[in-house]
């Protein structure tokens, strides 16, 4: 970087010695050319080629430039075109300032062979700068006795501009005071003074404020303004002066002390010292200053004790106000005392009754006067009571009132009135005194005892202990004391079978029920009664309701099988034939609770089998079915043990004992196809009445038979017939679809004490045969 600047610095010094050397060897008569300040860059100014006699050609090939004196590049020359055009803006007043003319020589340098040609540019002025004051406000000091004519100097403005563009000429703003006058130096400069053209009053105006405007002369002209401020400066030739001889305040008694009553004021048109005024009272009499002072300096007049409208009720102030010069003047303020409503109106009461009867009217509550010590509207009484209360207010004589009750009252609904006796003058503020008065009000027996439900439901379990509290009984009285004290009794049963008096007592004091005895659900669920309330008033009142008791039941059942009966003399045989498939129904368990609801919600289960995993019992219906495929291994007699069990809390159950014994010959219908259900169980239904019809007349030729029998071997002895009708559980089990043969049976009853044998005979049609004729 600095080597470069080094060469530039070596090729200005050459370029510099051979502009010197061309000097010598330029021609004597300059080249001028003239342009206008501030014109646009690349402006045309002249045409150089033409002006020096050559050709565009030669003036490229000779390398023609343009030097400045000042080194600067005001001017570029276009080598294609020979023009020389601005290449800057240019401002004649940075340029040369206050110089004229303003002159910028420059030298057009030809080399090959090197000649040099003298030039001037004369930049010309333009009107682009307005007079201008230094100073934007300009402060004239000028004592109101200076005499007419006196001559005041002031800065003047200052223009860039030179020539018809430059200052030409003072104005001032229209006064009747001052004018202008312009002084000409004699060195091309003018100046402006200030004449003095009427006398100044400091009184009447204090203070002067002039526009002085400085013209050029360039079109159109520019101006420029400054503020003249002229100070008028006084001498005390003015007394002070009230705005007015006599001042009028009124102030209430309850002013406080230090408070401002008011404020006097003089003014003085002289200013400084001799305008500056201060107060002070005049010829004040000793109670007016222990009452009032004044501030010397505002005079604003301060309260210094409490004034009292019954000891004066007015002042008289003289007041006084003298400025810095001696002079003074002297003013009246007067001061009027103000009642105010300071006291409150009183209540006076002369009778007042505690306690009123609920059912009375017009009763006498209050008898009282109200009085205030004020006067005129500060003693005006307004009285009054709520708006919402059974009461009225009526003004007697003077200022008294009585209070009365306006109707019966119902203590029910209210039993305490706080009546509040409003008392306030017609002041400004309104003073209000309040007396309240607390009235009782007796209760007569008016209302019967009330039932807190219209009927009572009670809920009691079954096997209760004795005296067991199950429910209360309550009523309301709206009456008070004895009127409201409430007796509880059973009212008789409606319905003549009920016991009423062993099964329910009350407490006759706070309605409490009990229990006498304990109670069976399974002989009484619900039953009924009337509850009656009676108050103690004269005469007494008295309601009643309806109780409700319902008996919850309990699990004191256990459940009871119906079938197979297990009290019987002899046990049951259950039939099973060998072939039958799972899922064969052997009997259904049949059991019964006498409790309700989950109490008597039974369920099976088997506890205990000969071969277990033979049966399952299903525990909803007591449904005994086979589990899988007998074997002959299995043995041919079976004892199972089922449980019967109640959903109770806790649980009740008993057990049934059922035997089974397996046959060979029975089968058990199976139905592959369900889509023919609905014509197999026709042919089933048919079959089955055929059976029957069979079995009934085998049954019937049978007991015939033998009864022949046994009337030829009576001497011999053996099993008595019953006589009467044939025991009803003798029938064909074919019904019920789990046998599918018919058997003759042989019941043998040996007596009233002896054991009941049941024996099974041999079938009317052998099961070979029955067999075969089913297969076919």
């Amino acid at each position: 970087m600095g080597r470069r600047r080094a060469l530039i610095l070596q090729k200005r010094q050459v370029l510099v010695f051979f502009v010197l050397l061309g000097l010598s060897q330029a021609s004597a008569e300059s080249l001028r050319y003239s342009v206008a300040e501030e014109t646009e860059i690349g402006s045309f100014v002249a045409n150089l080629a033409r002006d020096l006699g050559l050709g565009v050609a030669e003036l490229s090939s000779r390398e023609a430039r343009v030097v400045s004196d000042d080194n600067k590049k005001h001017l570029f020359l276009n080598l294609l075109t020979g023009d020389m055009l601005l290449n800057e803006r240019l401002d004649r007043e940075e340029l040369c300032g206050s110089t004229q003319p303003c002159v910028l020589p420059f030298q057009v340098v030809l080399e090959n062979p090197l000649q040099f040609y003298r030039a001037e540019l004369h930049v010309r002025d333009i009107n682009d700068h307005s007079p201008t004051f230094l100073d934007k406000e300009i402060t004239i000091k000028i004592s109101e006795s200076t005499t007419i004519g006196a001559t005041f100097l002031i800065e003047n403005a200052q223009d860039l501009d030179i020539g018809s563009n430059s200052l030409q000429d003072y104005s001032i703003s229209p006064s009747s005071y001052f004018y202008v006058k312009i002084h000409d130096s004699g060195d091309g400069k003018i100046y402006p003074e200030l004449v003095l053209d009427k006398a100044l009053d400091h009184e009447e105006e204090s203070e002067l404020r002039l526009a002085l405007t400085a013209l050029d002369g360039g079109s159109p002209p520019r101006s420029g303004t400054t503020l003249i401020v002229i100070k008028v400066l006084d001498i005390n030739d003015n007394a002070p002066e009230f705005a007015q001889s006599f001042y009028e305040v009124q102030v209430p008694e309850d002013m406080p002390i230090g408070s401002s009553i008011t404020a006097i004021s003089a003014k003085d048109l002289d200013m400084g010292i001799y305008g500056k005024i201060s107060y002070s009272f005049l010829h004040a009499s000793e109670d007016i200053r222990k009452t009032f002072e004044i501030n010397p300096t505002s005079g604003e007049v301060n309260l210094r004790s409490l004034m009292d409208f019954e000891v004066i009720q007015s002042y008289s102030v003289n007041i006084q106000a003298t400025d810095g010069g001696g002079l003074s003047a002297k003013c009246t303020l007067s001061v009027k005392v103000l009642d105010i409503n300071d006291n409150a109106p009183e209540v006076i009461m002369s009778s007042v009754t505690k306690a009123i009867p609920e059912n009375a009217s017009e009763t006498l509550v209050a008898l009282f006067s109200v009085r205030d010590q004020d006067s005129g509207d500060n003693g005006r009484i307004l009285c009054s009571i709520q708006d919402d209360l059974p009461f009225i207010l009526k003004p007697s004589f003077k200022n008294f009132f009585t209070l009365l009750s306006e109707k019966a009252l119902d203590r029910e609904s209210r039993a305490e009135y706080n009546i509040t006796i409003t008392v306030s003058d017609m002041g400004t503020p309104r003073l209000t005194t309040q007396h309240t008065i607390r009235v009782q009000v007796s209760d007569i027996n008016d209302n019967a005892p009330a039932f807190t439900q219209t009927s009572y439901t009670m809920f009691v379990y079954e096997n209760n202990s004795p005296a067991l509290h199950i429910g209360t009984i309550s009523a309301t009285d709206k009456d008070s004391g004895s009127n409201a004290h409430i007796t509880y009794s059973l009212l008789p049963a409606q319905d003549p079978e009920l016991a009423l008096a062993s099964l329910i007592s009350i407490n006759a004091d706070n309605g409490q029920l009990f229990a006498l005895r304990a109670l069976d659900y399974e002989v009484l669920q619900a039953f009924e009664f009337h509850v009656g309330a009676t108050d103690r008033g004269s005469p007494a009142l008295s309601s009643q309701t309806l109780v409700r008791v319902v008996v919850l039941d309990d699990n004191d059942n256990a459940p009871f099988v119906l079938y197979p009966m297990q009290n019987a003399s002899a046990p049951c045989t259950e039939l099973l034939p060998r072939v039958a498939e799972p899922g064969y129904l052997v009997t259904k368990v049949v059991a019964v609770d006498r409790d309700s609801g989950q109490n008597a919600w039974l369920s099976f289960q088997l506890l205990k089998a000969t071969e277990p995993g033979l049966f399952s019992v299903w525990a909803h219906n007591g449904e005994v079915r086979t589990t899988r495929l007998l074997s002959e291994r299995d043995v041919p007699k079976h004892r199972l043990l089922l449980l019967v069990k109640d959903n109770g809390d806790p649980p009740r159950s008993a057990s049934v004992t059922l035997h089974v014994l397996v046959v060979d010959g029975f089968s058990q219908p199976y139905l592959p196809l369900p889509e023919v259900a609905h014509v197999l169980t026709l042919y089933l239904v048919i079959a089955l009445a055929s059976v029957s019809s069979l079995f009934l007349l085998s049954v019937l030729l049978f007991v015939g038979v033998r009864l022949c029998r046994r009337a030829r071997a009576a001497s011999l002895g053996g099993c008595s017939v019953p006589e009467g009708h044939f025991p009803g559980h003798l029938v064909d089990v074919t019904g019920t679809g789990t046998l599918s043969q018919n058997y003759q049976y042989e019941v043998c009853f040996t007596g009233g004490t002896g054991t009941n044998e049941f024996k099974f005979l041999k079938p009317v049609i052998q099961p070979d045969s029955l067999r075969h004729g089913l297969k076919d």
